[in-house]
């Protein structure tokens, strides 16, 4: 079980739950700070008038904009003794909303320069996430909170204090301000804040693309659906956000009306379609498009006629006409496709208005029970008044929600396009044999040099000398320090303790990691490292016998004990190095040890069946011709050495790297993982299946 710092009921520091944001939802605090307290009549009055000029700059924004859920919303609040405007926002699905927030508040902040925001989501300071990259090391999600904040446009970061910095980094309740000591700084000095350009260009990079991104955003198609909703849609054209979302919400008990067989239980029956543009977002567009929805039985009649247009005629047409009718049924289909889901989700909104918290939802319920009361041949529009309306026929290209996925893989794997294809085809072209089939290779020129980059990286990763014991350096803010309990620090003390008084002989594990790996080693440093270190530490294990008593003798047993423990190292890596050698692991040249292991095999099947006078005669007779395991060992590793020449060393890597990578069986891995922080990532196995059995 995780511990945790966060203090629980019983807790002398338990001071209730903390309110957390409900998900895509931000929420923002506008603050008017002085050099000196104003009286809180003053306070008030100075933000209900930052309140009417952002109400007045919304409006005149987005006019003709649709919010997914929201719009900004700000009133005065009073607590703790704070004065100030509040605001929280449910932007759903549309990220957009809230940039757009951030931009109006920002603008804002520039009319007004005693006017200081704080605006985060349920993500926490996202304007921090945004400029991750170019953050200082001391600033972190632990310790962010209440320390950003907009003014004059700029935005502005509250740094550590002094009593803070000095304290160690495990103490994050003490890096931690509240809203409170921020406001403080704030109004009592606010030059210690820091203002970094290239931080802020960061935060505030997709906020470039506004105002031009608001109306950007919007998207028009032409629909097919009743007059009757065609004039809701005239006279509350930002009802169609809901209405699209209680469609993409849908459950099976919302739609049990719109299975009856018969239109007299709708309020939006499909009777008198009419063909107008829609306003949309193309967030909202996108979820409308993208849904599977079958026909209602009220709808299939619509669709059947739709199909079945230009059908039937009897007249021969030219190859032309053919294609100009078939479009025309196609986009007749698709608008009324499009109007069928409209429809459904506003029949769904409307039957929910009595239980819903949403102001368009009533006022939509309220116009269709306007029209059921006046009557619905005096109050709905003709043709020729729809005709009228502003935008009826436009209808926007919708290419932008079409997505080439040869161009998306061709991204995820760093390009290539077609000149990586040509060059693969004429790779094959060219390695055939007589017979005309392909001969397998070991890839094209990219893919072998990918290959020889793998073997330079690596090697190069080998040859590091920079690198310490400690391996990768991890930044602060990436450690989790969650479990630091008194336990768990003593824990870690004594185990710190531990890993000092163990001596690693790095060149040594070097040298056997290159062995195992293929990559020639370097014996004359080796072999210096080994008798450098036998003449500065001979056998020392009985030193400590008649040493004083004291101080010094209490020394001398620890060095003692260190170096026994080297020499225990040194012993077992050794034995571990004749063992691996046995069993052929470290040899380079694969036939060399095969034909190594046969031959043992061999001997040893003779010595097994042989009787004990025959045993005693091959032990002798191989003692006399001065012939040992040992030996051949030994000889065989010379000759090795002497015939790495004849071995391509590149090779044997690349085929170990690649042999470990296999047996991962594409699952996680140290072939996958270090490949990984080489930057190189390797394509899924996909063998020949004729290449199996062979050398």
């Amino acid at each position: 079980m995780e511990s945790t710092n966060e203090p629980r009921p019983g807790d002398d520091t338990f001071n209730g739950f903390q309110m957390s944001l409900p998900e895509n939802c931000v929420e923002y605090m506008l603050f008017v700070i002085n050099d000196q307290p104003e009286a809180q009549r003053t306070t008030l009055s100075s933000l209900e008038t930052i309140r009417k000029v952002a109400l007045q700059r919304l409006d005149e924004l987005t006019k003709d904009y649709i919010w997914q859920r929201e719009p900004l919303k700000l009133e005065t609040r009073i607590d703790n003794g704070l004065v100030y405007l509040h605001g929280r926002t449910d932007y759903g699905d549309n990220v957009e909303d809230e940039w757009l927030i951030v931009y109006l508040l920002r603008t804002l902040s520039i009319s007004f320069p005693n006017l200081w925001i704080r605006i985060f989501d349920s993500d926490g300071e996202f304007l921090l996430i945004e400029a991750a990259k170019v953050l200082p090391k001391w600033l972190s999600p632990e310790n962010d909170t209440n320390r950003v904040w907009i003014n004059r446009g700029q935005l502005r970061i509250i740094p550590l204090l002094p009593s803070s910095s000095s304290s160690p980094p495990s103490s994050k309740a003490h890096n931690q301000i509240s809203l409170h000591e921020a406001l403080s700084i704030i109004r009592t000095n606010p030059n210690i804040l820091i203002h970094s350009p290239l931080i802020e260009a960061e935060a505030f990079y997709r906020l470039e693309k506004y105002p031009g991104q608001i109306a950007s955003s919007l998207h028009h198609a032409l629909v097919t659906i009743p007059r009757k909703l065609a004039y809701i849609l005239h006279e509350r054209p930002k009802a169609v956000a809901p209405a699209v979302e209680a469609f993409y919400l849908r459950d099976p008990a919302s739609l049990k009306p719109l299975l009856s067989p018969t239109p007299d239980s709708l309020l939006l029956p499909p009777t008198d379609l009419v063909t107008i543009s829609v306003r949309l977002t193309k967030v909202l567009y996108a979820q409308l498009k993208s849904q599977h929805f079958d026909p209602p039985p009220v709808w299939r009649e619509h669709f059947l006629q739709a199909a079945q247009l230009n059908e039937g005629g009897g007249l021969s047409v030219s190859e032309k006409d053919e294609g100009k009718q078939a479009l025309q049924k196609l986009q007749t289909l698709a608008r009324l496709e499009m109007g069928m889901k409209l429809t459904t989700g506003f029949e769904i909104l409307a039957r929910g208005a009595e239980k819903s918290d949403s102001r368009v939802a009533r006022e939509v319920a309220l116009l269709l029970e306007d029209l059921a009361e006046d009557g619905e041949e005096a109050a709905l529009p003709t043709d020729e008044e729809i005709r009228m309306w502003k935008d009826v026929d436009r209808e926007d290209d919708d290419s932008w929600m079409d997505i080439d996925f040869a161009d998306f893989e061709r991204e995820l794997a760093g390009g290539g396009g077609v000149q990586g294809q040509s060059e693969q085809q004429k790779a094959g072209e060219d390695n055939r044999d007589a017979g005309g089939e392909t001969i397998p290779t070991f890839g094209d020129a990219t893919t072998q040099a990918d290959l020889r980059k793998m073997v330079s990286r690596f090697e190069a990763f080998l040859n590091d000398e920079t690198a310490g014991l400690d391996g990768a350096e991890i930044d602060e803010m990436d450690q989790d320090d969650d479990d630091d309990d008194d336990e768990d620090s003593d824990i870690d003390m004594d185990s710190e303790d531990e890993d000092k008084e163990v001596s690693f002989d790095e060149e040594q594990f070097s040298r056997m990691m290159r062995e195992m790996m293929g990559i020639p080693t370097t014996p004359t440093s080796a072999t210096t490292k080994s008798e450098t270190t036998a003449s500065q530490n001979p056998d020392t294990r009985g030193t400590g016998k008649g040493k004083g008593k004291g101080k010094g003798k209490d020394e001398d047993e620890d060095m003692d004990m260190g170096k026994d423990e080297q020499e225990e190292l040194e012993a077992l890596m050794a034995q571990m190095e004749k063992e691996l050698n046995s069993y052929g692991a470290l040899q380079l040249d694969p036939q060399k040890a095969k034909t190594k292991t046969s031959t043992r095999a061999l001997k040893g099947e003779v010595e097994e069946g042989s009787s004990k006078g025959e045993t005693r005669k091959i032990v002798k007779t191989t003692a006399a011709n001065g012939e040992s395991d040992d030996d051949d060992m030994d000889d065989d590793e010379e000759e090795e050495e002497g015939g790495g020449d004849a071995v391509d060393l590149d090779y044997n890597l690349a085929k170990n790297l690649l042999e470990s990578f296999k047996s991962q069986a594409g699952m996680a891995g140290p072939a996958s993982n270090l490949l990984g922080l080489m930057g190189m990532t390797l394509p899924r196995d996909e063998e020949y299946s004729d290449g199996e059995g062979k050398s």
